[in-house]
């Protein structure tokens, strides 16, 4: 039996090491599947519900292995289903390949079904690599080139192959005019800066009295090193949200994440330090670093288009992290004083007693921050964690704690909403053997996870450890909009668009054979993690928690928020059903400007 090109695709993939993709079925690739069929399903095809969760999954899986993430669609509109979840890898700096099937070449130009100009509309989200296979002797360069891309420039590539070619024999490249050879594999490899510019960097360090460190997720292959230039520079470190599995959280002088959904010990860090180190970061919201002019910057950067744009730093250091601060640290002058340092680990210890006794004020039923604060003990010390885009983003920012050995991603900068769940599911298709954890609001689970715990159902034999727990922050409310529009637009909630129906979702995880729990009592929110936790399979654990609960931003002051709960009394003047009566009091002594400075 002839090799067809589908069959040398699946091949050339399993050659790279691909063990996963993940995708839904279509006729544009109907060659490709028949060929899953020749090849015994491998690599495995993890069906999703829908492509957009096929992307999510592939980059889920491509966040907590290093590895790629490869997903597949058909034509039409399976490819442009792909789009928000390749923009999430693309703006994350993630590597995945998308195959992506095509109308016939026959039919390529007559407005034939499901026919779109794929090559303009992923032009934008594949900018780095796009291309279709026409002839068989195309495919192992394109493939490969996809390939190795996506990991060098850690974005996603891809390659659209029409269902014709799918079913063409499969003949290499020959020694001949016009014919591109291809060759497997890429060496591992490390970019380090000039001597020059590490001893600038150094030179800028030292005379720093009050250094604020800020690293992202690009820093995660330097933890001992980030620990060790912390210590000798008496510094304190902030987490972007991508970084914030990069350094334990036990750690006295990390502040914890940066930004609106930060804390107030990194808002203060970032106000009050005379020098700044930028390791791995792209975090974008300029109002939460150093005024400019008031510190000194330096940045350290793997990538040459990111440094430099978002402070003004005086050396931009292009290299990676690890080998870059191994040079850096033995021309570090450890020798200054530890008030600045011993500052940062006080106003760490008082947020963090700010934020134990925000999550035990009363609410209606369930505080949303005691629903996170009673998770943290409990994660399992190689638990994956991650976390929806809204209100709960918060939570999991502040509330939860990372161990050493424990990791934890978002939708960092595109902030899409849906990825928690089938970023879970990918998790646990890279990590079979670890408890992975996925906290998400009512509205992101309206829109895409509660179809996809039909896809955990669907493969929880396959994970060596079953447990997938995925909390639910029930509130009826698109809450982080809500506030949003009550903190910055001065209104109250316009219901329409914000109100969500009331969905049993407990109820339709048991629905399919999966645990369950509905928790509607403070008294139960410890109980209903652990039944979780202990369960034997994917779990939902559904809290009620009260919507009056203010994502409050770390550097709000009381008079700002007396601004908000003003506008949202303007919409309900007795405060009955939107804001309970004394909660102005209770969270006035809770504010994060209440910190020591």
């Amino acid at each position: 039996m002839s090799t067809k090109v589908s069959d040398h695709v699946l091949e050339r993939l399993r050659a790279w090491g691909v063990d996963h993709v993940f995708g839904y079925p279509g006729d544009g690739i109907n060659g490709l599947l028949a060929a899953w069929g020749r090849a015994d399903n491998q690599p495995r095809f993890v069906q999703s519900r829908h492509e957009e969760m096929s992307a999510f999954q592939a980059v889920g899986y491509a966040k907590f292995s290093g590895r790629l993430g490869v997903c597949a669609a058909t034509s039409g509109p399976g490819a442009i289903h792909l789009l928000n979840g390749l923009y999430d890898a693309k703006l994350d700096h993630v590597p995945v390949l998308a195959i992506v099937g095509q109308t016939h070449r026959t039919a390529m130009g007559g407005s034939y079904q499901q026919e779109v100009d794929l090559h303009t509309l992923y032009q934008d989200v594949a900018s780095e690599f796009v291309e279709t296979v026409t002839v068989p002797e195309q495919l192992p360069n394109v493939l490969d080139r996809a390939i190795r891309t996506a990991y060098a420039r850690r974005c996603p590539t891809a390659v659209i192959i029409p269902g014709d070619v799918q079913e063409l024999d499969y003949s290499p490249p020959t020694h001949a005019f016009k014919m591109v050879p291809s060759s497997l594999g890429r060496s591992e490899w490390t970019t380090v800066p000039s001597e020059e510019s590490v001893r600038r960097a150094a030179e800028i360090l030292n005379t720093g009295d009050k250094v604020a460190i800020l690293v992202g997720q690009g820093a995660a292959g330097a933890r001992a090193e980030v620990e060790r230039l912390a210590e000798l520079l008496g510094a304190g470190v902030a987490k972007a949200l991508l970084g914030k599995d990069v350094l334990s959280d036990e750690l006295p002088y990390v502040t914890g994440s940066i930004g609106l959904l930060g804390t107030r010990p990194s808002y203060e860090l970032m106000r009050d330090c005379d020098t700044l180190l930028t390791i791995g970061s792209s975090f974008p919201y300029s109002q939460f670093l150093p005024e400019f002019g008031k510190a000194r910057g330096v940045q350290i950067d793997l990538d040459p288009h990111m440094v430099g744009m978002r402070y003004p730093y005086e050396v931009n250091l292009v290299g990676d992290a690890k080998a870059t601060l191994e040079r850096l640290i033995p021309l570090i002058d450890g020798e200054r004083g530890r008030e600045w340092f011993e500052t940062v680990c006080d106003n760490v210890r008082h947020w963090r007693d700010v934020l134990e006794r925000r999550a035990e004020l009363d609410a209606d039923p369930v505080n949303p921050e005691y629903v996170a604060r009673a998770l943290d003990p409990l994660l399992p010390a190689n638990a994956i964690v991650t976390s929806d885009s809204g209100s709960t983003a918060n939570w999991y920012a502040r509330h939860l704690t990372m161990r050493p050995g424990m990791r934890g991603s978002l939708s960092g900068t595109l902030a899409t909403m849906g990825c928690a769940v089938p970023y879970a599911i990918g998790a646990k298709f890279a990590h079979p053997d670890r408890p992975v954890v996925a906290l998400a609001g009512d509205g992101a689970m309206q829109m895409n996870g509660l179809a996809e715990m039909i896809t955990a159902a669907k493969y929880r034999d396959l994970w060596e450890d079953p447990r997938l727990v995925v909390g639910v922050w029930n509130n009826r409310d698109l809450n982080q909009v809500t506030w949003e529009l009550r903190a910055m637009g001065g209104a109250p909630s316009f219901e329409p668009s914000q109100e969500l129906p009331d969905v049993q979702y407990a109820a339709f995880a048991r629905s399919l054979g999966l645990t369950g729990i509905r928790v509607e009592k403070p008294e139960d929110v410890e109980a209903g993690w652990r039944a979780a936790l202990e369960a034997d399979g994917p779990a939902v654990v559904e809290f009620l928690t009260d919507p009056a609960v203010p994502p409050i931003p770390p550097h709000a002051t009381w008079e700002q928020m007396e601004s908000t709960v003003a506008a949202l009394l303007r919409g309900d003047p007795d405060g009955g059903s939107v804001v309970k009566q004394g909660f102005k009091a209770k969270m006035q002594e809770f504010l994060p400007g209440r910190t020591r400075r």
